[in-house]
Order: C-alpha cells, then structure tokens, then sequence
C-alpha cells in the first residue's frame, strides 16, 4: 500500500497539468533528452561482448528478452 506523500504528489501533478496546458511542451526536452542518452548508452554497451552481456540481463530482470 502506498503512503500519503504518494497521493499528494499525484494530487499536485493533476493540479499542474489542470493549471498549465503548456506542460508537455516544458517536459518535452526533458524526455527527449533522457531517451538520447539512454538510447547512447545501449549503443556503446553493445560495442563490446561485456556491455551486450550487461544488455542481455538487463532485459532479463525487466523480462522483455525474447525467448
């Protein structure tokens, strides 16, 4: 079961995206930015035979590895 503090956040992200339609258009960087990085990270881990065994188990433990 979650806590108070969880509700509250909740609360107070409905209450922002209520108040400030332009929202997606401030998080929008952000987001871009993080899916960049994480997508140059995969690249460089797959240079070598080590970083694709390190992809191979992350995928595991998130279970999207085909099987």
């Amino acid at each position: 079961m979650r806590d108070k503090t969880h509700d509250k956040q909740i609360e107070r992200w409905a209450n922002y995206v209520k108040n400030n339609p332009d929202w997606k258009k401030k998080l929008k960087p952000f987001l871009d930015s993080q899916i960049l990085i994480s997508k140059r990270i995969y690249k460089k881990l797959n240079e070598t035979d080590e970083g694709k065994q390190k992809i191979i188990k992350l995928r595991q433990i998130r279970g999207i590895l085909n099987k």
